[in-house]
């Protein structure tokens, strides 16, 4: 099942990683613009890849393992990077670090439930969060290139600390879910 299409669009999800990153590095406004194309062309094949499986009835568990995985070290890695580049600093590091924080306790908290066979579907507030995380990041990674127009740096600023406090709102809820199911277990 790792050659079916919406697992390879998910596998090249993480094959993109290492050349957005590197891409970063890249000479005036291409350091924007390659960067940028990259993380839009990588959201699309995450569309595209659930669509894929749900239409053609090709979903399996390495799809339902990988794709979460994948949209997780994709914002971590440009999180990061933008971070170490100085894109993202000061105050605007408090949510970047939720973020990363908050997908690490829910990734553990999935698997413990998994054992359980409980299952964490993701609520709409959720979907909203990670909205607003794509955007930040598409204004944060291509801002530079733009600053002489309007200053997307600043709405990528503004969208990440929305994100950040949605992070917040959501891995309460998740975490108030997996508390639950803990305490039962106990008694």
């Amino acid at each position: 099942m790792l050659s079916s299409l919406p697992n390879l669009l998910t596998l090249s999800r993480i094959v993109v990683i290492p050349l957005l990153l590197a891409a970063l590095y890249l000479p005036g406004d291409l350091s924007s613009w390659v960067p940028l194309g990259l993380f839009i062309a990588a959201g699309i094949t995450d569309f595209f890849d659930g669509y894929f499986a749900r239409r053609y009835r090709q979903t399996s568990n390495l799809g339902k393992f990988m794709d979460p995985v994948a949209d997780k070290i994709l914002v971590a890695s440009v999180l990061l990077f933008l971070v170490g580049i100085g894109r993202i600093g000061g105050w605007d590091l408090i949510p970047a670090v939720i973020i990363l924080c908050r997908e690490i306790m829910v990734s553990g908290l999935r698997e413990y439930l998994a054992e359980l066979r409980v299952g964490m579907p993701v609520s709409k507030l959720a979907k909203w969060k990670t909205t607003a995380q794509i955007f930040a990041l598409c204004f944060l990674l291509g801002g530079p290139a733009v600053a002489d127009y309007f200053d997307a740096t600043l709405i990528g600023q503004i969208l990440l600390w929305l994100a950040g406090s949605l992070t917040v709102w959501t891995g309460y809820d998740y975490l108030r879910l997996g508390l639950k199911h803990m305490m039962e277990e106990q008694k």
